[in-house]
């Protein structure tokens, strides 16, 4: 048995909607909490399945976690123990690497499984492991468990070959409390980065240059609780965006920050989209005659990687062709065959994908393969004519919080079942 979403497609939906905070932030924020010595807050928590799994690896470490409230989170490591990180919780996430970071800047040794999360094609952790050997420490890979260790960290000069996000915070981590200076050149410039560059300064850390190409962190002796308030989740945001415009009369999106968005923005006034920014709203209004667009992924400030799967939808109901280039993650197209079985016209290959449009989309038996697969499929069960059935939501309750109950909320007909 598994839990089933189901939407009755073509209401339009009009209202208000409050996004949460973000949850690629958020999952990098919770490991670098215990780098303090003393309690920290930290506000705005999603309501996700990965920040379950993340309290459950802090239990395993003897940190003290207390829920405040819908999205208080008060994680207190006064009394933690470094224990190895093998238990199942571990692999539900590939954001539990943010533990091997945290962990061996902290006590110099982390022991810990491979981690998991979607498959998106090969997503190598090598650079997170270049970076913590430049600073000192031995890696060793061994009955599925990493095991890193360094008797004392001292700063260097990393250059990332790939700005990747989940490299450059573990290695910021890490090196807080390493002896002297350590660069991360090529760092990637993503909004959750500067976010928990933020936390850790508010700790005490010495990190600058967060947001740009070169991150320079500073090492210090001890850092200290603090409170946090997490940044909007900009793909949250986007998402809510696109489904206005596929099926809104009118949307207004609260706790935005529009200049996280620019790219994606960009493209929905080329396509047609009627929409006011405001300083934290962007109000969207439905609009007829949408026009085929292209996008190519690249990372920030380009177009994100996470939101042209929901994308891809509006696209099957825009005027000509439209075309999705990924260079981030080229497999990452699976929800393209599902779209398929809704009656869209799309052809995939070598990492890009060409929809025709507008294609009318019809309710189908369709699956979440992964979190943004299982967002286009929710746009997709919006707009289509009869009842769409998602199978595999446990994807999308990792990384959106209520989705279902914001969307109906704005008169959406969305419900959970029990099937085989």
């Amino acid at each position: 048995m598994q839990e089933l979403i189901k939407i009755e497609g073509g209401h339009r939906l009009n209202g208000e909607v409050t996004v949460s905070g973000a949850k690629n932030a958020t999952v990098a924020l919770i490991p670098a909490a215990i780098l303090a010595n003393g309690p920290v807050t930290i506000v705005g928590i999603p309501q996700i399945a990965d920040v379950d799994n993340l309290c459950q690896i802090l239990r395993l470490l003897n940190v003290e976690v207390t829920v405040v409230g819908p999205d208080h989170l008060i994680i207190d490591p006064t009394h933690m123990t470094n224990t190895d990180l093998v238990a199942g919780c571990v692999t539900k996430l590939r954001a539990s690497y943010y533990f091997m970071g945290s962990l061996l800047g902290k006590y110099g040794h982390v022991r810990m499984r491979m981690p998991g999360g979607c498959y998106l094609g090969p997503r190598p952790i090598d650079l997170h492991i270049k970076g913590f050997e430049a600073l000192g420490a031995k890696v060793r890979f061994e009955k599925g468990c990493y095991d890193i260790t360094a008797d004392r960290l001292v700063g260097n000069k990393i250059f990332l070959d790939i700005a990747s996000v989940g490299a450059t915070i573990n290695i910021m981590m890490a090196a807080v409390y390493a002896q002297g200076r350590t660069t991360i050149e090529n760092a990637a410039k993503e909004p959750e980065i500067i976010d928990v560059a933020t936390l850790l300064n508010k700790m005490g850390a010495r990190v600058r240059g967060a947001g740009t190409n070169v991150i320079t962190i500073d090492g210090v002796n001890a850092l200290s609780g603090c409170f946090h308030e997490i940044i909007p989740d900009r793909i949250e945001a986007g998402t809510f965006v696109v489904i206005g415009a596929a099926c809104a009369d009118h949307l207004k999106i609260r706790n935005v920050i529009p200049q996280h968005l620019e790219s994606l923005l960009s493209k929905l006034e080329e396509m047609g989209v009627r929409m006011e920014i405001g300083v934290d709203t962007i109000d969207v209004y439905g609009t007829e005659n949408l026009k085929g667009v292209d996008i190519v992924t690249k990372p920030y400030p380009g177009f994100a990687t996470d939101l042209q799967q929901p994308l891809t939808v509006l696209m099957t109901q825009a005027q000509g062709e439209s075309h999705v280039r990924d260079t981030l993650y080229p497999e990452r197209f699976k929800h393209c065959q599902e779209l398929e079985k809704m009656g869209a016209v799309i052809e995939v290959s070598g990492g890009e994908a060409e929809i025709k449009g507008p294609t009318p989309l019809g309710g189908a038996e369709v699956q979440a393969s992964d979190l943004r697969c299982g967002a286009a499929m929710v746009v997709a069960g919006l707009i289509a004519n009869d009842v769409t059935t998602i199978s595999n939501v446990y994807h999308i309750d990792r990384g959106y919080s209520e989705l279902d109950l914001k969307l109906k909320n704005l008169g959406a007909k969305i419900w959970r079942e029990m099937g085989e």
